[in-house]
């Protein structure tokens, strides 16, 4: 038996903080997401990394030391990559204005680990889960979907 899910490959280390509920807020130049407000999607992790480092400064600005830093990366490589990891609750996206108080705009920064938002379409991520095992897959653009055998899931976790 399985459970179908809208899946997102995200790039590491982005998909490892997704899952360890560091970054909780997912951001795009459009609204990929606002379909999707209140069900739960499969987080792929890509083959490939992330090429900015804007996650790490953010993380050493909120306080994190280095070996926290180390350790929260290792955790998010525990399943490898090409794998679908985990599950995490879609909520509401909005559109970042171009203009911003600078609190508004440090507070989404410190939740997406990222820097730039301005223009690009916000959405809040939250109730992060790993699955029990790794399910190998190919990732693909945008979104697509995913069968997970139920023995993979977190428990506890609905299947209807």
């Amino acid at each position: 038996m399985s459970v179908e899910f809208p899946c997102l490959s995200f790039r590491q280390p982005y998909a490892g903080l997704v899952l360890n509920g560091v970054k909780t807020v997912e951001t795009r130049w459009r609204p990929l997401l606002s379909e999707l407000e209140c069900q739960s999607i499969a987080i792929h992790i890509a083959q490939r990394d992330w090429e900015g480092g804007d996650w790490a400064t953010v993380l050493t600005t909120l306080g994190w030391s280095g070996a926290q830093i180390d350790a929260l990366l290792e955790s998010g490589e525990r399943f490898g990559r090409g794998v679908v990891a985990g599950l995490v609750e879609v909520g509401v996206t909005w559109q970042c204005p171009a203009v911003l108080q600078e609190e508004d705009l440090q507070e989404w920064e410190k939740a997406a680990l990222l820097f730039g938002l301005e223009e690009k379409h916000l959405t809040r991520l939250s109730n992060p889960q790993w699955l029990v095992e790794p399910l190998f897959c190919h990732g693909n653009k945008d979104i697509w979907t995913v069968q997970i055998p139920t023995h993979l899931l977190p428990s506890p976790y609905p299947t209807t």
